[in-house]
């Protein structure tokens, strides 16, 4: 078998080839004996593949054709890459055809109203994964109409993913609403490190604010796939060192009205000596309750002790 299968050319194959016969050949011997003129060009190439050393001596034969085939298989890989590429802007072709209006591997989009659309409209088309980070897990109260992912969609087999700061806890309906999402199906972690919006649909398409400390600047729709893939590689390493919700640490006043509620026979007593309303007591009661997944008190002291709370 000739080595110009492996990507070797003809006169590389043959100063090689030569070298292995006599090791310490002379330029001058090899000219002579295969009529090559520019040998020293020719050994600077196979210095190049690695089949020679710097001192003009040849490598074993095995490691040779390893190295011949290392490269014809990272040359395979390049195309690969190059027509995966040809896909995708085949792809974009066919989404301009179909939609009648410009695909672009990048779109600057006005605002979050518009950004959020565009998500529904990716989801709705295929309901298969939606990830996010998020400074919040609700930005306003009366977002339930425009939320991203929608319970329709959960209910439909959407895979939705959100990480948000842990600073955003201290306002109670933020982990209430995290907690009730999480319940349905969206699930939710929390993080200390500093975050900067980003949502993800399906794996292919990403969503990154403009100017991450102006919200009104609009918002970056990406397709480009190794921008995506990136993208998509942060939010896992962000996920993965994220906490879930029920890791997260208690309160000092979380602390006081669980200690409370195992000392004492009645929600007066209890709420008095940690100096509360019983009205505000009753509502930590049913927090902590929620939070350990228990239906009775008694069956939230005995989850709480379990996890080193009490």
């Amino acid at each position: 078998m000739s080595l110009t299968r492996l990507g070797m050319s003809a006169d590389q194959e043959r100063l090689y080839r030569s070298l292995l016969r006599g090791p310490r050949s002379t330029p001058d011997d090899v000219h002579h004996e295969l009529a090559m003129p520019d040998v020293s060009r020719v050994m600077e190439e196979l210095r190049t593949l690695g089949v020679v050393t710097g001192a003009s001596t040849p490598v074993a034969p095995a490691v040779a054709v390893e190295l011949l085939v290392r490269r014809r298989v990272e040359e395979a890989q390049r195309r690969l890459s190059d027509l995966g590429l040809a896909w995708d802007v085949l792809s974009e072709l066919a989404e301009e055809h179909r939609s009648g209006r410009s695909v672009r591997m990048a779109e600057q989009l006005t605002d979050g109203p518009a950004a959020a659309r565009r998500m529904r409209a990716l989801l709705e088309r295929e309901p298969r994964e939606f990830v996010q980070l998020e400074e919040r897990a609700r930005e306003r109260a009366d977002a339930a109409s425009d939320a991203v992912p929608s319970r329709r969609l959960v209910a439909a087999g959407l895979r939705s993913r959100i990480v948000f700061s842990v600073d955003a806890l201290r306002d109670p309906e933020q982990e209430t609403h995290a907690r009730s999402q999480h319940h349905l199906g969206v699930l939710h972690r929390v993080t200390g490190e500093p975050l900067r919006h980003l949502a993800v649909v399906n794996d292919a398409v990403a969503f990154i604010r403009t100017d991450p400390s102006d919200p009104g600047a609009g918002t970056l729709e990406i397709r480009q796939p190794g921008v995506v893939k990136m993208l998509s590689e942060l939010f896992e390493g962000t996920w993965a060192r994220a906490r879930e919700l029920d890791d997260l640490p208690l309160s000092p006043i979380e602390q006081r009205v669980l200690h409370a509620l195992t000392r004492h026979d009645t929600d007066e007593t209890a709420a008095r000596s940690i100096n509360v309303s019983v009205r505000k007591f009753r509502a930590h009661v049913a927090d902590l309750m929620g939070r350990l997944g228990a239906n009775t008190r008694f069956q939230a002291a005995l989850r709480a002790k379990e996890r080193g709370w009490l």
